[in-house]
């Protein structure tokens, strides 16, 4: 499998420590964040990466080259300007296979992705996406489900009844999803609500919590678990 990794963004809740490099690049035990992503990538047999760089992406291509020397394959689209997430997810569509996964520069997921790619191939349909159950404990919760399917997806207007999950941050799309929003710029959340209109987008429950760097105190949480992995 394919994974891709929207990692353009600008981290201004990381002001001043991101400043001068993008997020992916900020040190945790002696490695960029992103080495340790592609380090659960390959521990999840995956090694075919499309790296969606952004703010500062010079510096990640610079580090990470082709990824022959962290023993992966690496691609790069690159945003020339500002596109969120759904446009920047558009924008590699000439680099991506049939079927990838996508996660988020930021995300740390303990999740065995070989299971959510099994589960999502038990059903002919274009989206899946990862949910855990969240009750408004970590961060408003923003989806309902249906059975199997994702119901709503509704950022805007969080913790309605009956939202008790929100996104894990690790979704799997079929390519032809891409053809679904005929905008430039626009967040990955267009897609999402595009594929429950057809009734099209899987849900996987993990009850692994999700971790992700994207604020301070995110960011203290991987590196206590990075720091004592490496310990071990």
């Amino acid at each position: 499998m394919q994974i891709v990794v929207l990692c353009g963004g600008k981290a201004t809740r990381l002001h001043p420590l991101t400043k001068k490099f993008p997020k992916s690049m900020i040190q945790i035990a002696g490695k960029p964040f992103l080495e340790h992503q592609i380090d659960l990538f390959k521990k999840n047999r995956i090694f075919d990466i499309v790296l969606c760089t952004g703010f500062l992406g010079e510096q990640v291509e610079e580090y990470f080259g082709d990824g022959g020397k962290f023993g992966v394959s690496i691609k790069y689209s690159r945003e020339r300007e500002p596109l969120d997430t759904g446009g920047a997810l558009k924008n590699a569509k000439e680099l991506l296979e049939d079927e990838f996964f996508i996660i988020y520069g930021d995300s740390y997921l303990l999740i065995d992705y070989q299971e959510v790619y099994n589960y999502f191939k038990k059903f002919d349909k274009m989206g899946l996406m990862t949910v855990y159950k969240n009750y408004g404990r970590l961060e408003p919760s923003k989806i309902i489900l249906d059975g199997n399917f994702v119901k709503v997806f509704d950022k805007e207007h969080p913790n309605q009844p009956g939202m008790i999950y929100t996104e894990f941050g690790l979704n799997i799309f079929k390519k032809g999803v891409l053809d679904l929003v005929d905008k430039k710029v626009f967040p990955i959340g267009d897609y999402f609500k595009k594929l429950i209109e057809k009734k099209e987008l899987l849900s996987f429950e993990t009850s692994q919590r999700f971790y992700e760097i994207g604020c301070p105190e995110g960011l203290a949480e991987v590196k206590k678990i990075i720091e004592k992995a490496s310990l071990q």
